[in-house]
């Protein structure tokens, strides 16, 4: 973690404003590396963060085992894994109303018609939940009252320009080559 600022004690406030906030969300084992800047002078902080890397998609069907029984036209759903059961839920009802489902145990869920494309339906993304905490704790960390933000996130590193004035190309390059450098791992 490198925090740049020309006031060594406003760069060691900011760290342990970051490690709180980190330890706060349990963030500290999802991140590789941070880089931060802020000048006070010039009402700026940027802040690129590095996610460490996150297994793949969740598909329904990774999830559960579909059957469609052709002579009752309904499709039938036997959910393997109990613990992405609420997002299950929680996408089915965004899709069908709660009275398209029928859930006769905690296990089984029946919809009417063919839905076997419903396999294909992501229902847990690590990659995006784990972006979704880091923008939280990024948020967390911005000086209050930097109301004009820009987003210059790239793959696994999630990276923010913060101030109160426009943007200044010189805090686009800074952001820039912060991104390189946590690519190369310096």
């Amino acid at each position: 973690m490198l925090v740049e600022c020309y006031d060594e004690k406003g760069a060691e406030v900011y760290e342990m404003i970051i490690k709180q906030i980190f330890q706060d969300l349990v963030l500290g084992p999802a991140v590789e590396d941070l880089k931060a800047f802020a000048n006070p002078d010039e009402a700026v902080f940027i802040l690129a963060i590095k996610m460490k890397k996150t297994s793949g998609v969740i598909k329904f069907g990774d999830v559960a085992n579909f059957t469609y029984d052709k002579n009752n036209n309904v499709t039938k759903i036997f959910i393997e894994n109990e613990n992405y059961l609420p997002n299950i839920l929680k996408l089915l009802w965004r899709r069908y109303s709660r009275d398209e489902l029928y859930q006769p145990t905690r296990y089984n869920i029946d919809l009417d018609g063919n839905q076997m494309e419903l396999e294909d339906l992501v229902v847990d993304d690590p990659h995006s939940n784990l972006q979704r905490r880091i923008y939280d704790a990024i948020f967390r960390i911005l000086p209050e009252g930097f109301k004009i933000i820009k987003d210059v996130s790239v793959e696994d590193i999630v990276a923010v320009i913060a101030t109160d004035e426009l943007i200044k190309d010189d805090w686009i390059d800074k952001a820039n080559d912060y991104i390189a450098e946590l690519n190369r791992g310096l």
